[in-house]
């Protein structure tokens, strides 16, 4: 079946079959040719008048079998897997239903396999070199799993190959430098794992390459300069891993001011040194900086200041020196600062210390103005021109008394116990976050497993890929919806209510399945690495008196989407509100057992 986009094409359609089915001179109904082109006009316009109603978005299978090459290849690499929860049965030796749509989390076309995608399985064992043999897949997404062994170097042999997503499982060795020779690479996301080895120098060579997410690994080494030239780069996140050294002075290159697309520099919990990049100012896109819990020193660079769309700045534990520049209060969307526990000195800029409080500069003995108890001295106003240097030869010559030197050792004790309990709460804060996210995450892969038992195919989009032609990233839980962006952002939608935090509609798939999206306001929402921490959270929780969580949507322009099933028979307050039959005589009671249902609920 044909879709035309053009209403034109159709009238042009319409006119060419009047034109042959009433030829003047062939046909004998002619003389009513000008009556049936009146009726293909008001057809026409009929057709402007009708709403636009958004087409399937995701192609049918096409009817071509597997070859056999990929069929040999996907026999491989389930071989090589480990499947308690039995979700690759499906994949008989036949081969006949792998396109077609019975083979669990594969998409052909053409009769070669482009998408495996077995997220939340509780799969085991190991990933097979002869996945190069899958010349076609452009996708391989096998995230939240407890797969081990190293990295298949053969995938850098796939040149269609678009998205890799292996984070959160056992993977261990070191990142194959093959994968920065797939000329069509976007999406890299190993963070998680147990890799060890240097990040490859030829990562650079993946022009496309927009997210790069290798943190909570083991990696070692420096930052590849290639990187810094990425023009593609949105997304770099190399946080908490062992590399060390200084941080190429090279950030933008030789490209124009503006052009570079970076909007995320997290480096912090590593061991680098030197200085801060002055070029880091040449980021003009960058919203977030975080280079915390390292050992840079040096001053910071003026540079930052003319970031204008700079919304977080984390420079904490350090060995930073100098002052904080006064450019930083030209920052008009900043919302989080940090720079405690450096060498900083200095007053603190006046609209930085009205904006944030005293923890943002704690921990640097010579910053002052940032709190009353840290005010900056001032000097004092001459009686003449003699007195200068007469104040100066009494304080020169003053000794210092008994009072004021326990004064001094209290104060250093002081600071020094202050310094020991911060460093104290720090650990305990990092071990308990690091024990919960163990935990939820056990509990998050086992609960997954078991929801997503027998499912079909996963959408093409969401994980940390482009969600489809208009961006943004979508992301799927557990649940009985299958569905990507263009789905999500193509489906008929209905309003159902409005809140202080946004507004529920419902929005009914292509394929007749409804559901209930709640639009976040944007001024109400936290920052977008906040968001994701804590929705990643609601997303595992599943009770059978809570509303299920089952998806969430990241837009490329900041708008945040929940997807939650859709409740057929109302809200609680339309319920309640709406009952017209309730005798008087047993109104409390009634309202007395309800009150009783929801206290269970909510236990």
């Amino acid at each position: 079946m044909f879709f035309y986009n053009d209403p034109f094409q159709i009238l042009q359609l319409g006119m060419r079959n009047a034109e042959e089915s009433f030829n003047l001179y062939n046909n004998p109904l002619r003389f009513f040719r000008p009556f049936f082109i009146f009726i293909i006009w008001v057809n026409f316009l009929w057709l402007l008048l009708l709403p636009v109603k958004p087409v399937l978005c995701e192609e049918q299978w096409d009817g071509v079998v597997v070859t056999q090459s990929n069929f040999l290849a996907l026999q491989a690499f389930k071989e090589e897997l480990i499947d308690p929860k039995g979700f690759l049965r499906t994949w008989n030796d036949s081969g006949f239903g792998a396109c077609s749509g019975g083979w669990v989390g594969i998409k052909c076309a053409q009769g070669k396999v482009i998408i495996i995608q077995l997220p939340w399985k509780g799969l085991k064992g190991r990933i097979t070199e002869r996945i190069g043999q899958l010349e076609g897949l452009r996708k391989l997404s096998l995230h939240n799993n407890q797969i081990g062994g190293s990295i298949p170097s053969s995938l850098g042999l796939l040149n269609n190959l678009r998205g890799v997503q292996l984070f959160n499982n056992r993977l261990t060795g070191s990142i194959p430098a093959s994968l920065g020779f797939c000329p069509m690479l976007q999406s890299l996301d190993f963070s998680n794992n147990l890799l060890i080895g240097t990040i490859p120098e030829s990562l650079g060579n993946a022009t496309k390459l927009y997210w790069l997410n290798l943190s909570f690994n083991s990696l070692s080494g420096s930052v590849p300069t290639s990187l810094t030239s990425l023009n593609s780069l949105t997304f770099i996140s190399l946080q908490h891993n062992n590399l060390s050294g200084s941080i190429p002075n090279s950030w933008g290159g030789s490209l124009k001011i503006g052009f570079f697309r970076l909007q995320n520099l997290i480096l912090d919990h590593n061991f680098f040194t030197g200085s801060i990049p002055e070029s880091v100012g040449n980021l003009r896109e960058l919203r977030e900086i975080s280079l915390s819990h390292n050992q840079f020193s040096g001053h910071i660079p003026q540079s930052i200041g003319n970031l204008s769309m700079l919304r977080q700045l984390d420079l904490s534990l350090n060995n930073l020196s100098g002052g904080i520049p006064v450019s930083f209060d030209n920052l008009p969307s900043l919302n989080f600062f940090n720079v405690s526990h450096n060498n900083l000195s200095g007053p603190v800029p006046t609209l930085l210390a009205k904006k944030f409080n005293s923890s943002s500069f704690v921990g640097n003995i010579q910053l002052c103005g940032y709190s009353p108890s840290t005010p900056c001295s001032s000097p004092a106003p001459s009686e003449g021109p003699g007195a200068p240097s007469e104040a100066l030869k009494h304080r020169h010559h003053k000794k210092l008394g008994t009072k004021d030197i326990i004064l001094i050792v209290a104060g250093v004790l002081l600071v020094v116990l202050l310094i020991v309990c911060c460093i104290l709460l720090l650990c305990l804060i990092r071990k308990r976050k690091t024990s919960e996210a163990e935990g939820g995450q056990a509990t998050g892969r086992s609960a997954a497993a078991a929801a997503r038992e027998g499912k079909g195919v996963p959408p093409i989009a969401g994980d940390v890929e482009a969600g489809g032609e208009a961006g943004g990233k979508l992301v799927h839980f557990d649940g009985p919806l299958a569905f990507t962006a263009d789905d999500l952002l193509c489906a008929t939608a209905e309003i159902m209510g409005k809140s202080t935090y946004g507004t529920v509609y419902k929005a009914t798939l292509e394929d007749g399945s409804q559901a209930a999206v709640k639009r976040l306001r944007e001024k109400i929402t936290k920052s977008q690495r906040d968001f994701e921490s804590e929705v990643s959270v609601l997303g595992r929780i599943r009770h059978p008196n809570l509303l299920a969580l089952r998806a969430y949507y990241l837009g490329p322009k900041g708008e945040k989407l929940l997807v939650f099933d859709y409740m057929p028979k109302g809200s609680l307050a339309s319920f309640l509100h709406g009952m017209t039959n309730v005798k008087a005589s047993g109104f409390f009671f009634f309202f007395l057992r309800i009150a009783t249902f929801v206290c269970l609920f909510i236990n």
